[in-house]
């Protein structure tokens, strides 16, 4: 086990499969020492739990946890080209975008549900700069999506 397979059960986590692409992408790039993620989206088991706007049919609540969970998948990405999350040094860019109903203004709160997570498992390597935007309508009709950049030794 490494140092973040025992931090990720502390909290009672794992770290699923890298979810297959829904287009013609890669999960993930290595550039230098960073990784680039895809958008990734809250799939469980390859099935998105949730769709929908967040202020109409999804609970702000909820899109924070469907957050985490493209976190979780975003990280399956990392380690899928990097070979061991251990080797993150840093949490550098998080995008997190929120198909939101057009009344809904609390963006950066449904992604503190992945800032949050990052935070709990790389501590302050998992301090990182953050753009939340609301977006009329993301692949899928899922509420959520998430992309970073991180750095690696």
């Amino acid at each position: 086990m490494s140092v973040l397979d025992d931090r990720l059960a502390e909290l009672g986590l794992t770290i699923p499969e890298v979810a297959t692409p829904v287009a013609a992408y890669v999960p993930a790039v290595v550039s230098g020492h960073l990784v680039y993620t895809s958008g990734q989206l809250p799939f469980v088991a390859g099935a998105l739990p949730e769709t929908g706007k967040v202020g109409a049919s999804v609970a702000p609540e909820r899109a924070q946890e469907l957050a985490a969970i493209c976190v979780l998948n975003g990280l399956a990405a990392v380690r899928s080209v990097i070979g061991s999350l251990d080797r993150v040094t840093r949490i550098v860019k998080v995008v997190g975008f929120v198909a939101s109903d057009p009344a809904f203004t609390g963006q950066p709160g449904v992604i503190n549900g992945a800032s949050e997570l990052l935070g709990d498992i790389f501590g302050d390597a998992g301090r990182h700069a953050r753009s939340a935007v609301g977006v009329a309508v993301l692949p899928l009709d899922s509420p959520v999506e998430v992309e970073f950049i991180i750095e690696f030794a």
